[in-house]
């Protein structure tokens, strides 16, 4: 199964398992972020729109860096017009650990035995009138 997901105005296509590297997110490393999917596909078909609504791509932050260096050289002919700039692009790299539907946090509700409740001076005297 894969899917395609969104960030950073880029489409990416991952499957679990897989390392990717997107546009710098303000995230830790092992953090966990996650995705809206645009795409899902696996032996049962492809599925997009309203059918991929609640499916997300779960990330874990394996690292954060910068690409290797580019150079970028502007030169106009007969003019003595040079200009040399180097760039290095951030990026995220992320490890893909699911790509399903997105659970809601469940939340334990244990009931906790009820207290007793205080006797009243009202209902002291009921209980004695009985």
């Amino acid at each position: 199964m894969y899917a395609i997901f969104e960030n950073g105005s880029k489409q990416y296509k991952v499957a679990e398992g897989d390392l990717v590297k997107v546009e710098k997110l303000n995230a830790g490393i092992g953090a966990t972020v996650s995705f809206p999917v645009i795409l899902t596909a696996d032996e049962k078909g492809i599925k997009v729109g309203k059918e991929v609504e609640k499916v997300k791509v779960t990330c874990e932050v394996v690292a954060q860096g910068k690409e290797k260096k580019i150079i970028v050289f502007k030169y106009k002919a007969k003019k003595n017009e040079r200009k040399k700039q180097g760039h290095r692009q951030p990026y995220t790299q992320l490890k893909v650990t699911a790509i399903g539907e997105a659970s809601a946090p469940k939340a334990e509700t244990a009931k906790k035995p009820a207290a007793p409740k205080a006797e009243t001076t009202a209902t002291k005297k009921a209980a004695k009138a009985e």
